[in-house]
């Protein structure tokens, strides 16, 4: 049974959540990221070049993002492609390649992150919430230097 309506409408609302996200982060508007996850999702935070950062939750991200990005006076989070798989009414997966552009607030140094988020999402209530992030480095370029490259997640496919 093909159910194009309600798929296109879920795509175009999940699409809509990922923008919020990163409109969240650029505009560091922490206390506005708690409508766009569920209650105590878990994120997995991998930047491949220190151990994993386990959270717990919306508030716990902000504060973990927030103090990441104190030093740069300049930070854009921008999307580069998405792809989302619909499991059904209320459930999907997805991937979204992004990069933060940045520049030090101390050294004026320009760098580059580009990363790589693995979503589940749920829907609650009509509303499109992200249900669990996993987040991994993909690269990082820091002024002249050559970039740092990471090897793409095998579990991310």
């Amino acid at each position: 049974m093909l159910r194009l309506n309600s798929d296109i409408e879920s795509y175009l609302a999940i699409t809509r959540l990922q923008a919020s996200y990163a409109d969240v982060v650029t505009r560091r508007a922490w206390a506005e990221l708690g409508p766009l996850f569920a209650p105590a999702a878990p994120i997995h935070v991998d930047t491949v070049s220190r151990p994993v950062i386990e959270l717990v939750g919306a508030s716990a991200l902000g504060e973990f993002i927030e103090q990441a990005i104190a030093h740069f006076e300049f930070f854009e989070f921008v999307i580069l492609n998405t792809v989302i798989q619909i499991g059904g009414e209320t459930s999907a997966r997805g991937r979204l390649y992004m990069v933060e552009l940045r520049q030090d607030a101390g050294t004026g140094e320009w760098s580059n992150a580009f990363g790589l988020y693995n979503d589940v999402y749920s829907c609650v209530d009509g509303a499109w919430r992200f249900a669990e992030r996993s987040y991994q480095s993909l690269a990082r370029k820091v002024g002249n230097e050559r970039a740092d490259v990471f090897p793409f997640p095998a579990s991310f496919t």
